[in-house]
């Protein structure tokens, strides 16, 4: 069976933290650092294996995106951005400067058999 049930980003990220994404990262101008680490991920140093949009139920400007990545040393958590019209862009920015081959689905808990 595949994960059709999961409905908000919490049940994405207790998902994909069930497969090894545990990692916590924080943003800052044109890094991404680990919280625990302090390890620092320019956007070359980032794959995203996955992502997923939500829109607010209310509201759909309301946006946010959640990217799973894994890092150029193994490191493997998610991260998650909001797009409403009054959010910082800085972090848009950032995965935007991720190298276009560094973007796939191949971690889609929706391509992955429960």
């Amino acid at each position: 069976m595949k994960n059709k049930n999961l409905k908000s980003e919490k049940d994405y990220i207790k998902k994909y933290q069930e497969q090894g994404y545990t990692t916590s990262y924080r943003p800052d101008r044109d890094i991404l650092i680990d919280l625990k680490t302090k390890a620092e991920y320019a956007p070359e140093d980032i794959h995203v294996v996955a992502e997923h949009r939500f829109e607010g139920m209310s509201n759909p400007s309301d946006m946010s995106m959640l990217y799973v990545i894994e890092t150029k040393d193994g490191s493997k958590g998610t991260v998650l951005a909001n797009y409403s019209p009054a959010s910082d862009t800085s972090i848009g920015a950032f995965f935007n400067a991720i190298p276009k081959e560094n973007m796939s689905q191949v971690a889609n808990i929706f391509e992955i058999e429960e």
